[in-house]
């Protein structure tokens, strides 16, 4: 389960000058957004108090002189005009600066996920860290975008609207102050609870996502076995608990947000009408303030309605900044190299000392594992499932730490290497392999624009992969969906090999390579393979112990550790585990040969 821990306040604080931070190299452009904000503000609070001086020097008394109240008018619609054209400037660089921060962010989230060791995509499902890249930094686009700048515009407003309420009426104003400690007992009451709600709708979200990225992933199995109406209702079942957390942040935000608000407004204007109707038994009222201070209440509670409406997004953003600095901040990484820029792959010569590993650290799948592969061998794994085959796969690509023992290669620890050298210079090849969306020319140079496509047509002729390219439509430029899923396995296995031979790695790794290639198809591969390991130490994890028959050395792992080392021929006079392993699978390949005859 995605759980994010309780946001207390400390904690939201924390966060939220986490998220300011991202503004620093913005400040210019904070700067001039902000004494434009400025400019507007003075322009409202200038409209109320052109119109007072109308109403009470001009309309009252009837001293409607022409000029004078011309001139009054033209500034009046000029500072309207003026605060439309600045208004807009103002909302644009807001605007940009969030976008801007929205996408550093983004690219941080990203990066660190490209960082991330393999044991944290094991512990958590692809679709939570999916819905963390995109929907949680959605939500704190959405704060950056509307709830700060309205937040900044509120509070600039606010803060203009007291100070011309003092010029207008000391005393009034200081009454006004009082509906000040209700809005932040209002604001406070509903961050405290919203809080919790967005956290769990937040969570909930996640887990649709993980839920339908499953799905998505497992749409042949689901099919294949009929799992569709138990998918569909624990897909609802989840559904169903994200609609409640909605409502419940439905119900709280009905009950704190406008209606509260709006009875605070309605306190406000008795008191302003109530001090007004006092106050004219002992001397004349002025109707222009009158008119002035209803106007700055009415825009005082605009701001505020607006900060208050927007409180829900600032809550959902900071619950999604806690998820997302909590995906930044993971220590989970991929193992750290002690890079010594000397240090080059050389000769190939790979060396376990001793090696034993545990993911859970509880419990070890590798045990004391020692061999040496020398250079130009081929050292083949064999084993039963789990018995830590494709664990030593991982330790030698450094995709898992491991913490007793070590691996050598030329007489030095690979933690020793820098990781672009080890990636540069091993080639993996899985037994599902996987292709990214573009092209087959694409795939097979990975973007090394350096590669020429001479070279990327040699590595496909050179694994028998040229003479179904050539076959298709636009060649070596024809489109690879998703995965490769219009593929065949065998045609996709051909193209990693492909992949691979073109990077010229000087160590190869087969993790049971040939597995999903048919018998016509493996022959050719073999005879490539055979040209593929000519200088090249190979360490090849094979199910079929046809394939492996001319390896150096075979190594027979059962429960993590080698129980028998040695040539074919040797492990088949030996008449243990091995010999037993070739029995059971030459007597299938009997059986299956008689059904066929």
């Amino acid at each position: 389960m995605d759980k994010t821990p309780e946001i207390k306040g400390k904690d939201q604080k924390k966060i939220l000058f986490r998220l300011l931070s991202y503004t620093k190299p913005h400040m210019k452009t904070i700067i001039l957004a902000f004494c434009l904000l400025l400019i507007t503000t003075v322009g409202d609070i200038l409209g109320p108090i052109l119109i007072k001086v109308f109403i009470d020097d001009y309309l009252t008394p009837r001293n409607l002189v022409f000029e004078p109240l011309f001139a009054l008018a033209a500034a009046y619609i000029g500072i309207q005009i003026m605060n439309v054209l600045v208004s807009y400037f103002q909302l644009l660089k807001f605007q940009e600066i969030a976008l801007k921060i929205i996408q550093q962010l983004r690219v941080d989230v990203f990066s660190k996920v490209q960082k991330l060791g393999l044991k944290y995509f094991d512990q958590t499902p692809a679709g939570s860290i999916v819905s963390r890249v995109t929907n949680d930094t959605e939500a704190i686009k959405d704060m950056f975008v509307s709830v700060l700048v309205t937040f900044i515009q509120g509070a600039f407003l606010i803060i203009g609207i007291f100070i011309a309420m003092f010029i207008l009426n000391v005393k009034l104003a200081l009454f006004c102050l009082l509906i000040l400690p209700l809005l932040f007992l209002i604001m406070r009451a509903y961050r405290k609870y919203s809080s919790i709600f967005y956290q769990n709708l937040r969570e909930r979200l996640s887990q649709l996502n993980a839920k339908l990225s499953e799905s998505l992933q497992g749409m042949a199995i689901i099919q294949v076995f009929r799992q569709e109406r138990r998918l569909r209702k624990e897909f609802g079942d989840i559904n169903e608990q994200h609609y409640q957390a909605g409502m419940r942040n439905i119900k709280i935000d009905g009950l704190l947000l406008r209606p509260a608000i709006d009875l605070v407004y309605v306190f406000a204007i008795i008191l302003v009408l109530s001090f007004f109707g006092i106050t004219s038994f002992s001397s004349p009222v002025e109707i222009g303030v009158l008119y002035a201070f209803v106007s700055y209440l009415d825009r005082f509670f605009e701001p505020v309605n607006n900060m208050m409406q927007r409180l829900s997004m600032y809550q959902q953003a900071i619950v999604a900044a806690s998820r997302v600095f909590i995906l930044i901040d993971e220590t989970e990484l991929a193992p750290a190299q002690q890079a010594d820029k000397t240090s080059k792959i050389a000769d190939g010569e790979i060396e376990f000392h001793n090696v034993s590993f545990s993911y859970d650290k509880q419990r070890d799948v590798l045990k004391n594992i020692s061999f040496t592969a020398k250079p130009g061998e081929t050292v083949a794994l064999v084993g039963h499932t789990g018995s830590g085959k494709s664990s030593i796969i991982n330790l030698m690509m450094r995709f898992y730490e491991f913490e007793r023992g070590d691996i050598l290669i030329d007489g030095k620890s690979i933690k020793l290497y820098s990781e672009d050298e080890i990636r540069t210079r091993m080639g993996l090849v899985l037994q599902d392999p996987f292709l990214f969306y573009g092209t087959i020319k694409d795939n097979i140079r990975l973007h090394n624009l350096e590669m020429t496509d001479e070279e990327v047509e040699e590595a496909a002729q050179f694994v028998q992969a040229h003479l179904f390219i050539e076959k298709l439509d636009d060649g070596y430029s024809h489109k690879v969906v998703e995965r490769g899923s219009t593929f065949s396995s065998g045609q996709r296995q051909l193209l990693a090999f492909a992949r691979t031979i073109a990077a010229n790695p000087k160590i190869l790794i087969l993790d049971e390579a040939t597995a999903n290639i048919d018998t016509e198809t493996e022959e050719a591969i073999q005879l490539a393979l055979e040209k593929m390991r000519k200088g090249r130490t190979t360490i090849a994890i094979a199910h079929r112990l046809s394939t492996i028959q001319d390896a150096e050395l075979i190594l027979v792992l059962h429960q993590g550790e080698i129980v028998e080392r040695g040539n074919h021929q040797e492990l088949l006079a030996k008449r243990g585990l091995y010999h037993k392993m070739y029995l059971l699978q030459n007597s299938a390949v009997e059986r299956v040969e008689d059904v066929v005859s």
